[in-house]
Protein backbone atom coordinates (compact mmCIF):
# COMPACT_ATOMS: atom_id res chain seq x y z
CA UNK A 1 0.00 0.00 0.00
CA UNK A 2 1.53 3.30 -1.14
CA UNK A 3 0.88 6.22 1.23
CA UNK A 4 1.04 9.95 0.44
CA UNK A 5 0.10 13.28 2.02
CA UNK A 6 -3.05 15.26 1.25
CA UNK A 7 -2.57 18.78 2.57
CA UNK A 8 -4.02 22.26 2.96
CA UNK A 9 -2.66 25.57 4.28
CA UNK A 10 -3.90 28.94 5.46
CA UNK A 11 -2.20 32.07 6.81
CA UNK A 12 -3.58 35.29 8.29
CA UNK A 13 -1.90 38.53 9.31
CA UNK A 14 -3.67 38.47 12.71
CA UNK A 15 -5.33 41.28 14.63
CA UNK A 16 -2.38 43.59 15.29
CA UNK A 17 0.57 43.18 12.92
CA UNK A 18 0.75 45.47 9.86
CA UNK A 19 2.10 42.67 7.63
CA UNK A 20 2.47 38.91 7.49
CA UNK A 21 5.95 37.61 8.33
CA UNK A 22 4.80 33.96 8.42
CA UNK A 23 5.23 31.67 5.42
CA UNK A 24 3.77 28.23 4.82
CA UNK A 25 4.11 25.44 2.24
CA UNK A 26 1.80 22.46 1.74
CA UNK A 27 2.51 19.70 -0.76
CA UNK A 28 2.17 15.95 -1.09
CA UNK A 29 5.77 15.40 0.13
CA UNK A 30 6.59 18.45 2.25
CA UNK A 31 4.95 20.60 4.92
CA UNK A 32 6.73 23.77 6.12
CA UNK A 33 5.97 26.70 8.42
CA UNK A 34 8.48 29.52 8.90
CA UNK A 35 7.78 32.39 11.31
CA UNK A 36 9.84 35.40 10.27
CA UNK A 37 11.23 37.83 12.83
CA UNK A 38 12.61 41.31 12.64
CA UNK A 39 9.67 43.59 11.84
CA UNK A 40 11.22 46.48 9.92
CA UNK A 41 14.25 44.22 9.40
CA UNK A 42 12.32 42.16 6.85
CA UNK A 43 11.25 39.05 8.74
CA UNK A 44 8.95 38.31 5.81
CA UNK A 45 12.00 37.90 3.56
CA UNK A 46 13.64 35.53 6.05
CA UNK A 47 10.60 33.23 6.16
CA UNK A 48 10.20 33.43 2.37
CA UNK A 49 13.87 32.46 2.01
CA UNK A 50 13.24 29.38 4.16
CA UNK A 51 10.29 28.32 1.96
CA UNK A 52 12.28 28.83 -1.25
CA UNK A 53 15.12 26.72 0.13
CA UNK A 54 13.00 23.92 1.58
CA UNK A 55 10.84 23.57 -1.54
CA UNK A 56 13.93 22.61 -3.53
CA UNK A 57 14.37 19.44 -1.47
CA UNK A 58 13.48 15.95 -2.66
CA UNK A 59 13.32 13.45 0.20
CA UNK A 60 10.94 10.71 -0.98
CA UNK A 61 12.73 7.37 -1.15
CA UNK A 62 15.76 8.47 0.89
CA UNK A 63 17.13 6.47 3.78
CA UNK A 64 16.85 7.86 7.29
CA UNK A 65 20.45 9.05 7.62
CA UNK A 66 20.57 10.66 4.19
CA UNK A 67 17.23 12.40 4.75
CA UNK A 68 18.32 13.88 8.05
CA UNK A 69 21.60 15.07 6.54
CA UNK A 70 19.71 16.76 3.71
CA UNK A 71 17.37 18.49 6.15
CA UNK A 72 20.29 19.75 8.24
CA UNK A 73 21.98 21.02 5.09
CA UNK A 74 18.80 22.90 4.20
CA UNK A 75 19.05 24.81 7.49
CA UNK A 76 22.65 25.79 6.74
CA UNK A 77 21.68 26.85 3.21
CA UNK A 78 18.78 28.94 4.54
CA UNK A 79 21.12 30.65 7.00
CA UNK A 80 23.67 31.36 4.27
CA UNK A 81 21.01 32.84 2.00
CA UNK A 82 19.70 35.07 4.77
CA UNK A 83 23.28 36.25 5.36
CA UNK A 84 23.58 37.03 1.63
CA UNK A 85 20.37 39.09 1.70
CA UNK A 86 21.62 41.08 4.70
CA UNK A 87 25.00 41.60 3.03
CA UNK A 88 23.25 43.07 -0.01
CA UNK A 89 20.82 45.10 2.15
CA UNK A 90 22.43 46.03 5.50
CA UNK A 91 19.19 47.68 6.62
CA UNK A 92 17.74 44.17 6.95
CA UNK A 93 20.24 43.17 9.66
CA UNK A 94 18.46 41.42 12.49
CA UNK A 95 15.99 39.43 10.43
CA UNK A 96 15.56 35.74 11.11
CA UNK A 97 13.05 32.91 11.06
CA UNK A 98 11.91 29.78 12.81
CA UNK A 99 11.55 26.65 10.67
CA UNK A 100 9.44 23.54 11.27
CA UNK A 101 9.01 20.99 8.48
CA UNK A 102 7.79 17.47 7.84
CA UNK A 103 9.37 15.72 4.83
CA UNK A 104 7.73 12.58 3.45
CA UNK A 105 10.09 9.63 3.04
CA UNK A 106 7.55 6.96 2.15
CA UNK A 107 8.76 3.36 2.03
CA UNK A 108 7.52 0.25 3.79
CA UNK A 109 6.77 0.99 6.53
CA UNK A 110 6.12 4.64 5.67
CA UNK A 111 8.19 7.28 7.46
CA UNK A 112 8.25 11.04 7.83
CA UNK A 113 11.28 13.17 8.74
CA UNK A 114 10.89 16.11 11.14
CA UNK A 115 13.00 19.30 11.13
CA UNK A 116 12.60 21.92 13.84
CA UNK A 117 14.24 25.21 14.85
CA UNK A 118 12.42 27.74 17.06
CA UNK A 119 8.92 27.93 18.51
CA UNK A 120 6.68 26.94 15.62
CA UNK A 121 5.27 23.49 16.28
CA UNK A 122 4.30 20.14 14.74
CA UNK A 123 1.51 17.98 16.13
CA UNK A 124 0.19 14.49 15.35
CA UNK A 125 -3.37 13.19 15.65
CA UNK A 126 -3.42 9.38 15.51
CA UNK A 127 -6.40 7.23 16.44
CA UNK A 128 -7.81 10.12 18.47
CA UNK A 129 -4.58 10.66 20.42
CA UNK A 130 -3.18 14.19 20.11
CA UNK A 131 0.56 14.69 20.70
CA UNK A 132 3.12 17.45 20.20
CA UNK A 133 5.93 16.23 17.96
CA UNK A 134 8.40 19.09 18.45
CA UNK A 135 9.87 20.79 21.52
CA UNK A 136 9.97 24.60 21.68
CA UNK A 137 13.40 26.21 21.61
CA UNK A 138 12.38 28.94 24.06
CA UNK A 139 13.51 30.25 27.41
CA UNK A 140 10.22 29.30 29.09
CA UNK A 141 10.54 25.73 27.76
CA UNK A 142 13.85 25.43 29.61
CA UNK A 143 12.05 26.61 32.75
CA UNK A 144 9.34 23.99 32.21
CA UNK A 145 11.92 21.26 31.65
CA UNK A 146 13.67 22.17 34.89
CA UNK A 147 10.39 22.17 36.81
CA UNK A 148 10.58 25.86 37.69
CA UNK A 149 7.25 26.75 36.04
CA UNK A 150 4.24 24.87 34.68
CA UNK A 151 3.09 24.89 31.03
CA UNK A 152 0.12 27.03 32.12
CA UNK A 153 2.44 29.58 33.74
CA UNK A 154 4.55 29.64 30.58
CA UNK A 155 1.59 31.00 28.60
CA UNK A 156 1.67 34.25 30.57
CA UNK A 157 5.39 34.45 31.41
CA UNK A 158 6.85 37.89 30.54
CA UNK A 159 9.69 36.25 28.57
CA UNK A 160 7.61 33.64 26.75
CA UNK A 161 8.74 34.97 23.36
CA UNK A 162 12.46 34.67 24.07
CA UNK A 163 13.90 32.21 21.54
CA UNK A 164 16.96 30.10 22.22
CA UNK A 165 17.39 29.01 18.59
CA UNK A 166 16.51 30.62 15.25
CA UNK A 167 17.96 30.93 11.75
CA UNK A 168 19.35 34.45 11.35
CA UNK A 169 22.38 34.16 9.06
CA UNK A 170 24.71 35.11 11.92
CA UNK A 171 24.60 32.49 14.66
CA UNK A 172 24.76 28.72 14.18
CA UNK A 173 21.31 27.14 14.29
CA UNK A 174 21.34 23.54 15.43
CA UNK A 175 18.09 21.89 14.24
CA UNK A 176 16.27 19.04 15.90
CA UNK A 177 15.89 16.30 13.29
CA UNK A 178 14.24 12.90 13.61
CA UNK A 179 12.39 10.21 11.66
CA UNK A 180 8.98 8.90 12.72
CA UNK A 181 6.80 6.06 11.50
CA UNK A 182 3.70 7.14 9.57
CA UNK A 183 0.39 5.31 9.34
CA UNK A 184 -2.65 5.50 7.10
CA UNK A 185 -5.10 7.89 8.77
CA UNK A 186 -2.50 10.01 10.59
CA UNK A 187 -3.11 13.74 10.56
CA UNK A 188 -0.24 16.22 10.98
CA UNK A 189 -0.43 19.90 11.91
CA UNK A 190 2.47 22.34 11.49
CA UNK A 191 1.75 25.83 12.82
CA UNK A 192 3.30 29.11 13.91
CA UNK A 193 2.99 30.30 17.50
CA UNK A 194 0.20 32.61 16.37
CA UNK A 195 -1.99 29.52 16.79
CA UNK A 196 -0.52 27.51 19.68
CA UNK A 197 0.29 30.65 21.67
CA UNK A 198 -3.40 31.62 21.89
CA UNK A 199 -5.48 28.49 21.29
CA UNK A 200 -5.23 25.70 23.85
CA UNK A 201 -4.29 22.12 23.04
CA UNK A 202 -7.80 20.89 23.84
CA UNK A 203 -9.35 23.24 21.27
CA UNK A 204 -6.70 22.44 18.65
CA UNK A 205 -7.34 18.72 19.23
CA UNK A 206 -11.07 19.27 18.78
CA UNK A 207 -10.71 21.19 15.52
CA UNK A 208 -8.25 18.65 14.10
CA UNK A 209 -11.14 16.21 14.21
CA UNK A 210 -12.95 17.97 11.36
CA UNK A 211 -13.31 15.88 8.24
CA UNK A 212 -11.28 17.78 5.62
CA UNK A 213 -7.83 19.46 5.85
CA UNK A 214 -9.24 22.62 4.21
CA UNK A 215 -11.94 22.84 6.87
CA UNK A 216 -9.33 22.24 9.59
CA UNK A 217 -6.93 25.03 8.58
CA UNK A 218 -9.86 27.42 8.18
CA UNK A 219 -11.25 26.58 11.61
CA UNK A 220 -7.85 26.76 13.32
CA UNK A 221 -7.02 30.21 11.95
CA UNK A 222 -10.52 31.45 12.81
CA UNK A 223 -10.11 30.09 16.35
CA UNK A 224 -6.85 32.03 16.76
CA UNK A 225 -8.52 35.23 15.58
CA UNK A 226 -11.51 34.67 17.86
CA UNK A 227 -9.05 34.19 20.74
CA UNK A 228 -7.68 37.65 20.02
CA UNK A 229 -4.33 36.56 18.59
CA UNK A 230 -2.42 39.72 17.64
CA UNK A 231 0.33 37.76 15.88
CA UNK A 232 0.43 36.28 12.38
CA UNK A 233 -1.07 32.79 12.35
CA UNK A 234 -0.23 30.03 9.86
CA UNK A 235 -1.47 26.43 9.76
CA UNK A 236 -0.54 23.55 7.46
CA UNK A 237 -2.48 20.29 7.85
CA UNK A 238 -1.91 16.98 6.04
CA UNK A 239 -3.56 13.58 6.12
CA UNK A 240 -1.69 10.36 5.40
CA UNK A 241 -3.78 8.66 2.71
CA UNK A 242 -3.35 5.92 0.14
CA UNK A 243 -2.24 6.86 -3.36
CA UNK A 244 -5.67 5.77 -4.64
CA UNK A 245 -7.40 8.22 -2.29
CA UNK A 246 -5.07 11.04 -3.30
CA UNK A 247 -5.50 10.57 -7.05
CA UNK A 248 -3.39 12.97 -9.09
CA UNK A 249 -0.50 14.62 -7.17
CA UNK A 250 -1.67 17.89 -5.68
CA UNK A 251 -0.23 21.22 -6.79
CA UNK A 252 1.64 22.69 -3.79
CA UNK A 253 0.21 25.74 -2.04
CA UNK A 254 2.34 28.58 -0.68
CA UNK A 255 0.75 30.95 1.84
CA UNK A 256 1.83 34.00 3.79
CA UNK A 257 4.88 36.10 2.97
CA UNK A 258 6.43 33.58 0.57
CA UNK A 259 3.28 33.62 -1.54
CA UNK A 260 3.22 37.40 -1.98
CA UNK A 261 4.63 38.58 -5.36
CA UNK A 262 6.16 41.71 -3.82
CA UNK A 263 8.31 39.59 -1.50
CA UNK A 264 9.38 37.27 -4.31
CA UNK A 265 10.40 40.31 -6.35
CA UNK A 266 12.64 41.43 -3.46
CA UNK A 267 14.44 38.06 -3.61
CA UNK A 268 15.26 37.89 -7.34
CA UNK A 269 17.97 35.26 -6.99
CA UNK A 270 15.67 32.69 -5.38
CA UNK A 271 13.56 30.04 -7.05
CA UNK A 272 10.05 29.75 -5.61
CA UNK A 273 7.69 26.82 -6.24
CA UNK A 274 5.03 27.15 -8.90
CA UNK A 275 2.18 26.88 -6.42
CA UNK A 276 -1.57 26.56 -6.96
CA UNK A 277 -2.11 30.32 -6.69
CA UNK A 278 -0.83 31.15 -10.16
CA UNK A 279 -1.79 34.79 -10.62
CA UNK A 280 -4.27 37.36 -9.28
CA UNK A 281 -7.21 36.11 -11.37
CA UNK A 282 -6.74 32.40 -10.75
CA UNK A 283 -5.57 32.88 -7.16
CA UNK A 284 -8.82 34.56 -6.17
CA UNK A 285 -10.90 31.84 -7.76
CA UNK A 286 -8.86 29.01 -6.28
CA UNK A 287 -9.07 30.43 -2.79
CA UNK A 288 -12.80 31.04 -3.08
CA UNK A 289 -13.62 27.58 -4.44
CA UNK A 290 -11.10 25.42 -2.61
CA UNK A 291 -13.75 23.32 -0.91
CA UNK A 292 -15.87 22.67 -4.01
CA UNK A 293 -14.88 19.19 -5.21
CA UNK A 294 -12.95 20.06 -8.34
CA UNK A 295 -14.79 23.27 -9.10
CA UNK A 296 -11.58 25.26 -8.62
CA UNK A 297 -9.84 23.39 -11.43
CA UNK A 298 -12.79 23.94 -13.77
CA UNK A 299 -12.93 27.66 -13.10
CA UNK A 300 -9.17 27.98 -13.44
CA UNK A 301 -9.49 26.36 -16.84
CA UNK A 302 -12.13 28.89 -17.88
CA UNK A 303 -9.90 31.68 -16.62
CA UNK A 304 -7.04 30.40 -18.78
CA UNK A 305 -9.32 30.50 -21.85
CA UNK A 306 -10.21 34.08 -20.99
CA UNK A 307 -6.55 35.08 -20.68
CA UNK A 308 -5.73 33.46 -24.02
CA UNK A 309 -8.53 35.40 -25.67
CA UNK A 310 -7.32 38.63 -24.13
CA UNK A 311 -3.79 38.02 -25.36
CA UNK A 312 -4.62 36.88 -28.91
CA UNK A 313 -3.80 38.98 -32.01
CA UNK A 314 -6.18 41.88 -32.55
CA UNK A 315 -6.88 41.07 -36.20
CA UNK A 316 -10.13 39.15 -35.89
CA UNK A 317 -13.24 38.62 -37.93
CA UNK A 318 -16.60 39.75 -36.61
CA UNK A 319 -17.49 36.16 -35.70
CA UNK A 320 -14.22 35.77 -33.83
CA UNK A 321 -15.08 38.81 -31.78
CA UNK A 322 -18.53 37.39 -31.08
CA UNK A 323 -16.96 34.07 -30.02
CA UNK A 324 -14.52 35.90 -27.73
CA UNK A 325 -17.38 37.80 -26.10
CA UNK A 326 -19.32 34.56 -25.60
CA UNK A 327 -16.29 32.94 -23.94
CA UNK A 328 -15.83 35.96 -21.70
CA UNK A 329 -19.51 35.85 -20.73
CA UNK A 330 -19.23 32.14 -19.93
CA UNK A 331 -16.19 32.80 -17.77
CA UNK A 332 -17.92 35.56 -15.83
CA UNK A 333 -21.06 33.45 -15.49
CA UNK A 334 -18.99 30.51 -14.27
CA UNK A 335 -17.18 32.67 -11.74
CA UNK A 336 -20.44 34.05 -10.39
CA UNK A 337 -22.11 30.61 -10.25
CA UNK A 338 -19.20 28.86 -8.50
CA UNK A 339 -18.57 31.72 -6.10
CA UNK A 340 -22.26 32.03 -5.22
CA UNK A 341 -22.59 28.27 -4.66
CA UNK A 342 -19.55 28.27 -2.38
CA UNK A 343 -20.71 31.35 -0.48
CA UNK A 344 -24.08 29.78 0.37
CA UNK A 345 -22.27 27.30 2.63
CA UNK A 346 -20.29 29.97 4.52
CA UNK A 347 -21.32 31.98 7.58
CA UNK A 348 -20.03 34.99 9.49
CA UNK A 349 -21.09 37.27 12.33
CA UNK A 350 -21.40 40.99 11.64
CA UNK A 351 -23.68 43.96 12.24
CA UNK A 352 -27.16 44.79 10.98
CA UNK A 353 -28.78 48.11 11.97
CA UNK A 354 -26.63 48.25 15.10
CA UNK A 355 -27.35 44.66 16.19
CA UNK A 356 -25.13 41.57 16.15
CA UNK A 357 -26.32 39.38 13.27
CA UNK A 358 -25.53 36.13 11.50
CA UNK A 359 -25.00 36.23 7.74
CA UNK A 360 -24.93 33.39 5.23
CA UNK A 361 -22.11 33.87 2.69
CA UNK A 362 -18.93 35.93 2.85
CA UNK A 363 -18.35 39.66 3.37
CA UNK A 364 -18.12 41.74 0.23
CA UNK A 365 -19.51 41.81 -3.26
CA UNK A 366 -18.68 40.35 -6.65
CA UNK A 367 -19.28 43.37 -8.87
CA UNK A 368 -22.93 44.36 -8.30
CA UNK A 369 -23.74 41.01 -6.62
CA UNK A 370 -23.68 40.73 -2.82
CA UNK A 371 -21.97 37.57 -1.56
CA UNK A 372 -24.03 37.36 1.63
CA UNK A 373 -27.55 37.56 3.02
CA UNK A 374 -28.96 38.09 6.50
CA UNK A 375 -29.58 34.76 8.23
CA UNK A 376 -30.65 35.97 11.69
CA UNK A 377 -30.44 39.12 13.80
CA UNK A 378 -29.91 38.86 17.56
CA UNK A 379 -31.09 41.18 20.31
CA UNK A 380 -27.48 42.03 21.24
CA UNK A 381 -26.53 45.58 20.29
CA UNK A 382 -23.00 46.34 19.17
CA UNK A 383 -22.93 49.33 21.53
CA UNK A 384 -23.42 47.01 24.52
CA UNK A 385 -20.26 45.00 23.79
CA UNK A 386 -16.78 45.60 25.20
CA UNK A 387 -14.52 47.59 22.88
CA UNK A 388 -12.55 44.59 21.60
CA UNK A 389 -15.60 42.43 20.83
CA UNK A 390 -17.36 45.38 19.18
CA UNK A 391 -14.35 45.89 16.92
CA UNK A 392 -14.33 42.17 16.04
CA UNK A 393 -18.01 42.21 15.07
CA UNK A 394 -17.65 45.37 13.01
CA UNK A 395 -14.81 43.70 11.11
CA UNK A 396 -16.89 40.45 10.86
CA UNK A 397 -16.06 37.09 12.48
CA UNK A 398 -15.90 34.01 10.24
CA UNK A 399 -17.70 30.85 11.39
CA UNK A 400 -17.28 27.27 10.22
CA UNK A 401 -21.05 26.68 10.07
CA UNK A 402 -24.37 27.98 11.37
CA UNK A 403 -23.95 26.29 14.76
CA UNK A 404 -20.53 27.91 15.19
CA UNK A 405 -21.99 31.31 14.28
CA UNK A 406 -24.76 30.86 16.85
CA UNK A 407 -22.15 29.94 19.47
CA UNK A 408 -20.23 33.15 18.68
CA UNK A 409 -23.40 35.22 19.09
CA UNK A 410 -24.14 33.49 22.40
CA UNK A 411 -20.62 34.27 23.64
CA UNK A 412 -21.01 37.93 22.60
CA UNK A 413 -24.34 38.09 24.43
CA UNK A 414 -22.68 36.82 27.58
CA UNK A 415 -20.00 39.50 27.28
CA UNK A 416 -22.69 42.17 26.85
CA UNK A 417 -24.52 40.83 29.93
CA UNK A 418 -21.28 41.01 31.88
CA UNK A 419 -20.89 44.68 30.95
CA UNK A 420 -24.49 45.34 32.01
CA UNK A 421 -23.95 43.61 35.38
CA UNK A 422 -20.58 45.27 36.02
CA UNK A 423 -20.37 48.48 33.97
CA UNK A 424 -16.92 49.34 35.34
CA UNK A 425 -15.34 46.25 33.79
CA UNK A 426 -12.32 47.40 31.71
CA UNK A 427 -13.28 47.75 28.07
CA UNK A 428 -17.02 47.97 28.66
CA UNK A 429 -18.90 50.91 27.12
CA UNK A 430 -20.33 52.22 30.40
CA UNK A 431 -17.29 53.63 32.14
CA UNK A 432 -14.71 50.84 31.87
CA UNK A 433 -11.19 51.70 30.77
CA UNK A 434 -10.30 50.06 27.43
CA UNK A 435 -7.21 47.85 27.36
CA UNK A 436 -5.28 48.19 24.09
CA UNK A 437 -4.64 44.99 22.15
CA UNK A 438 -0.95 45.77 22.01
CA UNK A 439 -0.54 46.16 25.77
CA UNK A 440 2.08 44.34 27.80
CA UNK A 441 -0.30 41.40 28.19
CA UNK A 442 -0.10 40.59 24.48
CA UNK A 443 3.19 39.73 22.71
CA UNK A 444 4.34 42.33 20.20
CA UNK A 445 7.40 40.63 18.82
CA UNK A 446 9.84 37.79 19.22
CA UNK A 447 13.33 38.17 20.67
CA UNK A 448 16.27 35.98 19.76
CA UNK A 449 18.89 34.84 22.25
CA UNK A 450 21.12 32.37 20.40
CA UNK A 451 23.00 29.53 22.07
CA UNK A 452 26.22 27.95 20.97
CA UNK A 453 25.95 24.81 18.84
CA UNK A 454 28.17 22.59 16.77
CA UNK A 455 26.40 23.02 13.44
CA UNK A 456 28.04 24.78 10.53
CA UNK A 457 27.41 28.51 10.17
CA UNK A 458 27.49 30.56 6.99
Amino acid sequence: MVLMLRSAARSDVGLLRPGNEDSGYAGDQLLVVADGMGGHAAGELASATAIATMSEMETAGLGDVEALERLSEAVVTTSERIADVVAAHPEFAGMGTTLTALAWLGGEPARVAVLHVGDSRAYLLRDGLFTQVTRDHTYVQTLIDSGRITPEEALVHPRRNLLMRAIDGVHPAEPDVSVRAARDGDRYLVCSDGLCGYVGDERIHELLGLADPVAVVTALVDAALEAGAPDNVTCVVADVVTADELGEPEVPVVVGAAGEPRNRERLPGFSFPADAQLDPLTATVLRVSTGSDGASADVAGLANVYREEQGAPRRRTRWQWVAALVVAALVIGGLVAVTSAWARNQFFVGTDSGYVAIFRGVPGELGPISLHSLEARSQVTVDSLPDFEATQVQGTIAAADLAAAEAIVQRLGERADQCTATPTTPGCPNGGTPTPIGSASAPTGTDITPTASTSASP
